[in-house]
């Protein structure tokens, strides 16, 4: 993927991605091992739930904007690649983000209940792309994932935030985290008291908690995938 490096972060003015045709060979050759493998990852797990999403297996940097490209697969397949170790050919999972901030400078981050692919995992609100995020012309609404996952899993709503416009990529193997700043005008105890209450309502929750990071010692107690801290240290270490 030319110009997109593992343990780079750049900081990006958008992001224009679409969905095309491609044909994923890891999905098409191990279709059996994929079919054993979500059967036994979801199994007791009805929640998780087999629909098509969006990966990327092509991307550039190019004058601050992050071109790439994305096909539709099967979750089960994205979730075995993921599991079975990135085997090639290369592709990522890109994603967007909503890296929330409160007004006294800490994060909001949420934690993943334990009925997800991602039990006990403290990270943004995200997900990564579906049908859901395709516009009509293909191209792909990753600024609308943003506040839609946000939304969805906080029970925050539009008038409540504030949206930037820049992003930042943080680069790992086998993802790209989309972060963009999303604010919110309480301080963190406050929000955070908020969220609880509307996630307490939901009728299936994905978060089980939501966390304060005010630094990178609170961040440092916590469960977070490769991409998280990356990003954490390059915000608190700028400030």
């Amino acid at each position: 993927m030319n110009g997109v490096l593992d343990g780079e972060i750049v900081a990006l003015d958008r992001v224009e991605a679409k969905v095309e045709a491609y044909d994923w060979a890891f999905a098409r050759e191990r279709a059996d091992e994929i079919a054993a493998h979500w059967a036994a990852i979801s199994s007791g797990k009805p929640s998780m739930f087999n629909g098509r999403v969006m990966l990327q297996h092509r991307a550039a940097i190019e004058g601050g904007v992050f071109h790439a490209g994305y096909f539709e697969a099967d979750y089960a397949a994205f979730m075995s690649w993921r599991d079975f170790g990135l085997p090639p050919p290369a592709i990522r999972n890109g994603f967007a983000m909503a890296a929330l901030r409160a007004a006294d400078g800490a994060f909001l981050l949420g934690r993943m209940g334990d009925h997800t692919a991602n039990p006990g995992k403290v990270y943004f609100a995200a997900g990564t792309p579906d049908r859901e995020d395709v516009r009509p012309d293909g191209t792909l609404d990753l600024a609308g994932s943003v506040t839609r996952e946000l939304c969805e899993e906080t029970g925050l709503t539009l008038d409540e935030i504030s949206v930037e416009e820049r992003w930042t990529a943080v680069i790992v193997p086998g993802r790209v985290a989309f972060m963009r700043p999303v604010a919110i005008d309480l301080p963190a105890d406050e929000a955070r008291e908020m969220m609880l209450a509307r996630i307490a309502r939901q009728d299936e929750p994905e978060l089980s908690d939501i966390v304060i990071a005010r630094n990178l010692a609170d961040c440092a107690a916590y469960d977070m995938p490769p991409f998280m801290m990356p990003y954490l240290v390059h915000i608190f270490g700028g400030e």
